[in-house]
C-alpha cells in the first residue's frame, strides 16, 4: 500500500514475468535484488488502520521509499554501465504524453536507438501504440497502483534489454502525486503539462515540478482557443523549482519539438560519455 495516497499495489503485471502467487525469484541483469518477494513497495497490512499513530505512518513511508531507493540505485548503476539515458515521463492523464512520445519516436528512431517501458493501471493499449512505430516497448500494468517503482522497472529491464548507448523512455502512470516520490533510477524526470490543464498545476502539485528537470508545455497549438497564461505557468514552475527548464511544444503540429529533440540529443551525448 502506498502511504502517500493509499493505493493498493498487489496486482502488478510486467510483460514477460509470471507474478502468480507472489513467488520469490531472482533478478539477473546486474541488480542485487536476489530472493525478494513481489510486494512492489506494499506496506504492512493495516497500514491505514484506525488508531495508527502518525509516527508509525511516517516510519512505514520511510521504509517503503528506502526500499524503493535501493532498487532505483541498482537500476541507475545498470543504466550507467551501459550508457543508457533513462527518462521518467510524468504527467496528468490526458496531457498528450503518449502522443508526444510516439511523435518523438517517429522523428528520431532513424538516428538513435529507443525503447519504452509503459506504465498504466490496465490495458496494453499504449505499449501497442509504441510497438506500431517499430520500437520495442514493454507494458507494466499496476492494477490499483498509481505509480511505477524501481522494483517494477528492474523486472521490466530483464525482458526489454535496451541497447547500450540508447534512450529509454519510462512512461509513468498518469498522476502528478505519487510518481514524484518514487525514483526509478532515471537520469531525469520530464513533466508533460498541457495548456488545457490550467497554468496553476505547478503550484498545485509542487513535489512533481520540484522533482522534474524539464517541463514540456504541450498542446500549444490550442492556445488561441484557450484562456491560459503561459508566462504565469512558467513563473509558477520556476517558483517551485528555480532551475527547471520549460519547452513549449505541440506534439500535434510539431511546433517546438525540435527544441525537445535538441535537448534529447545533447543529454544522450553526455550520458554516452559518462558525464
Amino acid at each position: 500500500m502506498c502511504t502517500v495516497c493509499g493505493c493498493a499495489e498487489g496486482e502488478v503485471q510486467v510483460e514477460g514475468h509470471d507474478h502468480s502467487g507472489g513467488k520469490t525469484h531472482n533478478h539477473d541483469h546486474g541488480h542485487s535484488h536476489h530472493g525478494h518477494e513481489h510486494d512492489y513497495g506494499q506496506g504492512p497490512a493495516g497500514a491505514h488502520a484506525p488508531g495508527m499513530s502518525q509516527s508509525r505512518m511516517v516510519q512505514i513511508e520511510e521504509d517503503i521509499l528506502g526500499k524503493n531507493n535501493q532498487y532505483a540505485a541498482a537500476n541507475r548503476r545498470w543504466f550507467n554501465e551501459r550508457g543508457i539515458l533513462a527518462l521518467n515521463l510524468v504527467s496528468s492523464p490526458g496531457s498528450g504524453k503518449t502522443t508526444l512520445l510516439t511523435r518523438t519516436i517517429e522523428d528520431l528512431k532513424a538516428e538513435m536507438a529507443l525503447s519504452v517501458i509503459e506504465g498504466d493501471q490496465q490495458t496494453a493499449n499504449d505499449a501497442e501504440r509504441i510497438r506500431s512505430t517499430g520500437v520495442k516497448a514493454l507494458q507494466i500494468n499496476t492494477g490499483k497502483g498509481c505509480h511505477l517503482d524501481g522494483h517494477m522497472v528492474g523486472h521490466a529491464l530483464e525482458t526489454l534489454q535496451p541497447e547500450s548507448g540508447s534512450v529509454l523512455f519510462i512512461e509513468n502512470v498518469g498522476n502528478l502525486v505519487c510518481p514524484a516520490a518514487f525514483d526509478l533510477g532515471e537520469a531525469h524526470k520530464v513533466a508533460i503539462l498541457s495548456v488545457t490543464e490550467g497554468e496553476d498545476k505547478p503550484i498545485k502539485y509542487p513535489d512533481m515540478f520540484h522533482a522534474a528537470d524539464l517541463v514540456l508545455l504541450n498542446k500549444i497549438d490550442l492556445l488561441p482557443h484557450l484562456q491560459f497564461d503561459v508566462e504565469q505557468c512558467i513563473e509558477y514552475a520556476r517558483r517551485v523549482n528555480p532551475g527547471i527548464k520549460v519547452l513549449k511544444v505541440s506534439a500535434t503540429s510539431g511546433e517546438g519539438m525540435p527544441l525537445w529533440y535538441q535537448w534529447l540529443r545533447a543529454t544522450q551525448q553526455m550520458t554516452a560519455v559518462g558525464l
